[in-house]
């Protein structure tokens, strides 16, 4: 019984002792969007501000930059100049943006209208946004290649120097998308 016991013991400390070796990753904002890159945009099916519908397959061999948003989302509203200004230095290279956001089509043309945002916008249900799995809080930034494939996910967009922390994912996102439009010639 000893020798079991013994034996027991130096088994168990082994596991605990590497166990401990191993690195711990916490379940974070900015773990769950690296887990993202490489993975497929989901399939989905929403209302565009008129009220056509838009699925995935529209952005077929598009490279896209999608904005999860909202219209009482602080954040989301801040961010919207830093992305407009994206719109008007790639939407020429061939870059479609597009806003999902759970606002109905009507509020979201209203609030279009009187803010000036550049982006396509699409309606989903708050149900239909979270079985899409890719945005992990509001506003969340979504890169897609040409193939379909996630390159890269951020939260807010700001290249203001006074947001170090917002401004080199920034970077790292234009950089990739940069790198994107130069496999396409354009």
């Amino acid at each position: 019984m000893k020798t079991h016991l013994f034996f027991f013991f130096f088994a168990s400390l082994s596991l605990w002792a590497n166990a401990q070796d191993v690195p711990v990753k916490w379940a974070t904002q900015e773990t769950f969007f690296e887990e993202l890159a490489g993975k497929d945009l989901p399939d989905f099916k929403g209302l565009t501000i008129k009220k056509i519908p838009f699925s995935k397959s529209e952005l077929k061999d598009q490279i896209v930059l999608i904005n999860f948003w909202f219209e009482k989302c602080p954040p989301c509203i801040a961010e919207m100049p830093e992305l407009n200004k994206l719109v008007n230095q790639y939407k020429a290279k061939g870059v479609r943006f597009i806003a999902i956001t759970y606002d109905s089509p009507k509020a979201a043309k209203k609030f279009q209208k009187q803010n000036g945002y550049k982006y396509e916008i699409v309606s989903l249900s708050m149900d239909e946004i979270r079985k899409l799995n890719i945005n992990h809080g509001f506003p969340s930034n979504i890169l897609i290649g040409k193939d379909g494939k996630i390159l890269y996910a951020t939260a807010n967009i700001s290249f203001a120097d006074d947001m170090p922390e917002f401004k080199a994912k920034s970077i790292l996102l234009e950089e990739k998308l940069k790198a994107e439009i130069a496999k396409t010639g354009k």
